[in-house]
């Protein structure tokens, strides 16, 4: 097996990101583009010919270089050929940077790591069958939810990703103060560069006389409708807004050879919200290490 670490420069990225869209566990976040964009730098686990691959952003500080997550960034991991992994990759990894959180994918199977390894909750959903059999698996509130929801004459409509992204940033960025204006700068410009490739798009719920009550951005893939950044206001909470809009979304594309991807979440509220709609929970790992000699060790940024 030929193992190698390569800085980003020295990476051939339609290679890369052929790994990406050929195999099942190649998410989004970890195309070339997506690293490009949102990491501060990046460097890339190679094995053979690109048979498998694996994201590695990083950052510096007091001389350390640490692994981390970039932005709006869920999930990255070893992709292509996950039978590979072994003590090598351990091994690489921990000569090549001994401090940082990664996040794995839903498709590692990790048994051992030196460090912590924390589940997290991702919901998805098949969008293969017709409409109609997604809704069968709704639950009963939801259903209930819909019906009033259709009542009130709500409208779902095309969007402008600009506006989905500046709505969830007013509405949440206060909940997540460690992103900057500019992380959410640096995401519209991936957003457009995704949009001209008819990879990112936004929909969005009005009343009759076009009020919004809700919005979402998504990116779409060969494999996955990742739902990126719902935002819900609060004449659209009354009116179950966020569960019409995404019923419309499953109906749009239902009978294709797709995932739909909640992304997330950990939170009580929103896993029952993502539940009432027949999805499943496929987990994957956060990876806290700390290898560091010690005083170092001690470090904590």
């Amino acid at each position: 097996m030929n193992l190698q670490i390569l800085p980003t420069y020295k990476i051939d990225t339609a290679k890369w990101d052929a790994c990406v869209a050929n195999n099942a566990n190649g998410l989004v976040y970890a195309t070339s583009a997506y690293l490009n964009s949102m990491a501060d730098n990046w460097s890339g686990l190679i094995i053979n010919d690109y048979e498998s691959i694996m994201p590695l952003p990083w950052r510096r500080k007091w001389g350390i270089t640490y692994l981390y997550t970039p932005p709006f960034m869920q999930q990255l991991g070893l992709l292509g050929n996950t039978t590979l992994v072994d003590e090598s990759i351990k091994q690489a990894i921990n000569k090549f940077i001994k401090y940082g959180d990664y996040l794995f994918n839903f498709s590692n199977k990790i048994t051992s790591v030196e460090g912590t390894l924390s589940p997290k909750c991702n919901y998805i959903l098949d969008l293969s069958a017709g409409h109609n059999s997604i809704k069968q698996e709704y639950s009963n509130e939801l259903n209930s939810y819909l019906k009033k929801a259709n009542a009130a004459g709500l409208q779902y409509v095309d969007a402008f990703i600009k506006d989905a992204i500046d709505e969830y940033q007013k509405h949440y960025q206060t909940r997540m103060p460690h992103l900057q204006q500019e992380d959410f700068n640096r995401f519209k410009t991936l957003c457009l560069l995704l949009e001209r490739e008819n990879r990112a798009f936004a929909k969005a719920v009005v009343d009759k006389t076009g009020n919004l009550f809700a919005i979402t951005l998504f990116f779409k893939d060969g494999k996955r409708i990742y739902n990126l950044m719902p935002t819900t206001l609060s004449a659209g909470r009354k009116q179950f807004a966020m569960h019409f809009l995404l019923d419309n979304v499953f109906r749009e594309y239902s009978q294709q050879k797709l995932l739909f991807d909640f992304e997330g979440s950990d939170l009580a509220g929103v896993k029952k919200f993502y539940e009432q709609f027949g999805s499943i929970n496929q987990p994957y790992n956060h990876w806290h290490f700390n290898n560091l000699p010690w005083p170092l060790k001690l470090i904590k940024r």
